[in-house]
């Protein structure tokens, strides 16, 4: 496949989010247009925005795509609809959560995608497991090792080293 490079953002705090986001990386990796390239460690994260929740796991992907940057969109949120995602609360609990970080080097602001994902800069829940396998990778003019380097990374642990977690 000879597709663009797309990276992703995926959490979870409800149910089984390991296995919620482990599933939603095989469900994409057995598409014909979608190769799942390189995945972070899984982190377990505090909560973020709201905080009176339970905590989360994250991880980051790098995925080779033949679909567009809408398309890949599409494909996510019917995965998080499959895995009976619900959209109550801004920041709230949630099974699964996956968002498209970057794509390529788009850069796009549109009312559906915003491309680099407009907050993901600040965010070190995003940032630790996309430094995992993208340290060098350029967002906004710093590389994500850049960024780390300045987010909130407080609390943020390893939850499992193996970077194979999502194929158990």
């Amino acid at each position: 496949m000879t597709g663009a490079i797309a990276t992703l953002g995926l959490g979870g705090n409800l149910g089984e989010p390991r296995r919620a986001m482990a599933d939603a990386l095989q469900m994409l990796d057995a598409r014909r247009d979608c190769s799942v390239r390189a995945v972070s460690r899984l982190f377990r994260t505090p909560p973020w925005g709201k905080t009176d929740q339970a905590w989360f796991f994250n991880a980051c992907a790098e995925i080779e795509t033949t679909l567009g940057p809408e398309t890949l969109l599409d494909v996510c949120l019917d995965i998080e609809r499959q895995m009976k995602r619900v959209r109550d609360e801004r920041w709230g609990p949630r099974t699964i959560d996956i968002d498209v970080l970057t794509y390529g080097a788009l850069s796009q602001a549109d009312a559906r995608l915003e491309l680099p994902h407009p907050r993901m800069t600040t965010r070190g829940f995003v940032l630790m497991p996309l430094a995992d396998f993208a340290p060098a990778m350029t967002v906004d003019g710093r590389t994500i090792e850049d960024w780390l380097a300045d987010a909130d990374v407080s609390g943020i642990e390893v939850a499992d080293e193996d970077r194979q977690w999502w194929r158990a």
